[in-house]
């Protein structure tokens, strides 16, 4: 149990914890004009008469920014509304020209769903949702120029979706791993990259605690710039522990919106919180409802790509994975959809894992590449663990020279492993005569093993593989040299 836990439990609180996460979408264009919907432009770029909010503007809803919504909600057994309306969410910030968001208010497209959690010793198994919605964001302020604040608008107009949770969540942990499943599940159904550092990840957390078994909700804190996971579990943790402080020792907690400083670890206050009163919330009379029908819903269901959770779940069942190996098999979508095809042409499926979580992971680390840009299809790995698995070759011949050539060419893991003469020596009497070899010009060393230094086995397990080139089989091998050494 998380230790904050631990001490909310021991006073007699417990933690309660929503997060409001705002995901942008990937559509080509923003979701109420055709202005360009990308991140790499230069500032105020991509920006037009609907996005700087000129009067006399209609703005007109992105067919596609709806299809990606509906996915979401499919994905997290929500709630589809057919009959949908966008209202209008008066504020006024230098970065908002319109002096309103358009967004959904009484008809959010998801109603209700669940996320479920992956992980060891969790406080829940799964994360309830009260909504999920569509909107605009907002401009961005950019605040390094010394005194000045300077204002780009290309992000003005990009299509979000907001996923609203219960009050539900209990604990740091939790609301980290919620949040690191909603990434894999939009980069899953391809509806958004969701990079925390980009901004297209976005967590806000409503925090408050109150006695055990209490039915009535605490006085929360709105925690705001938090921009990763890391940060939002931390900031969780310091938020619940001020709060327990407060509650201890008497003082009220004020309803606020903080935010937090990775640097300190601590959250401070921005401003008292706003009531839903204070955005005037109105129906936006530019904007006809939107109704959605029951048949494109069922395309969208029937078409949909497979969650993380479902593909994990295939994976344990199917191939008896540990959670170590499934969670990193599952974290990207190409690689959960390259290791499905492996295994389809491999004799062993605990070998596939451990060659794409150990050799292809550290590969692609080192080269900054996904699963998809190296030049290795599952079909080729397949055979190169199956020579393996074989003993056809070595797996230290099969990493450190067999694959590096065939990330080069096309040619297979057998032509190259024949051509450079390297297939595993199978000749008894060739294996036998390296051993003699290699313990003939280790007489010393041979005697001291005999006396009691079983250490230098190792020293005579790698002069043979030397001298074989690495082709010599390391199990048969050792018996042998055992043998040949207690002679």
């Amino acid at each position: 149990m998380n230790s904050t836990i631990a001490k909310l439990k021991a006073a007699g609180y417990q933690a309660v914890i929503g997060l409001e996460v705002h995901v942008q979408l990937k559509t080509e264009s923003k979701i109420f004009s055709s202005d360009a919907n990308a991140s790499e432009a230069l500032p105020n770029q991509n920006i037009s008469v609907i996005s700087l909010g000129h009067p006399g503007t209609l703005p007109v809803l992105n067919k596609e920014a709806v299809r990606m919504a509906i996915l979401m909600g499919l994905a997290c057994d929500s709630q589809i509304t057919q009959v949908n309306h966008f209202d209008r969410k008066s504020y006024f910030y230098p970065d908002l020209p319109k002096g309103y968001q358009t967004t959904q208010d009484k008809t959010p497209i998801c109603v209700g769903g669940k996320v479920g959690l992956f992980g060891k010793d969790l406080l829940q198994e799964e994360v309830v949702l009260h909504h999920i919605h569509l909107e605009e964001d907002a401009g961005k302020s950019v605040h390094d120029h010394g005194e000045s604040t300077l204002i780009d608008l290309n992000r003005a107009g990009t299509p979000l979706i907001e996923i609203v949770t219960e009050p539900a969540i209990n604990g740091p942990e939790e609301a980290s791993l919620f949040l690191q499943e909603v990434r894999r599940i939009v980069r899953f159904l391809d509806i958004s990259e969701a990079n925390m550092e980009k901004g297209e990840l976005r967590c806000d957390a409503n925090i408050s605690i109150r006695p055990i078994n209490s039915l009535k909700l605490g006085n929360k804190a709105e925690i705001k710039n938090m921009n990763s996971f890391s940060n939002v579990r931390r900031a969780i943790t310091y938020e619940l522990e001020r709060q327990l402080e407060l509650c201890l020792a008497g003082d009220e907690i004020a309803i606020e919106t903080r935010t937090f400083s990775p640097n300190t670890g601590t959250t401070s206050s921005m401003r008292m919180k706003e009531t839903m009163n204070d955005y005037r919330y109105f129906p936006c009379p530019d904007l006809p409802p939107l109704v959605i029908e029951t048949s494109f819903i069922d395309e969208l269901r029937t078409g949909m790509n497979i969650t993380p959770q479902q593909m994990r779940k295939n994976f344990q069942e199917l191939y008896q994975l540990s959670d170590y190996d499934v969670s990193l098999l599952t974290e990207e979508k190409e690689t959960a959809l390259y290791f499905s095809a492996l295994c389809q042409q491999v004799k062993n499926p605990k070998s596939a894992a451990n060659w794409m979580n150990g050799t292809i992971r550290g590969l692609m680390n080192d080269l900054n590449q996904n699963i998809d840009q190296l030049n290795l299809s599952s079909g080729r790995l397949a055979e190169l663990i199956n020579l393996t698995d074989d003993k056809k070759i070595s797996a230290k011949v099969a990493v450190h020279h067999v694959l590096p050539k065939m990330l080069e060419s096309e040619r297979s893991a057998f032509d190259i492993a024949k051509e450079n003469d390297l297939l595993s020596v199978k000749d008894d009497s060739q294996i036998d005569q390296l051993i003699e070899d290699v313990l003939l010009s280790l007489p010393k060393e041979v005697e001291a093993y005999k006396a009691g230094k079983k250490k230098l086995l190792g020293l005579f397990m790698g002069e043979v593989m030397k001298k074989s080139r690495g082709k010599a089989d390391p199990k048969e091998l050792q018996v042998k040299l055992n043998k040949k050494l207690n002679q």
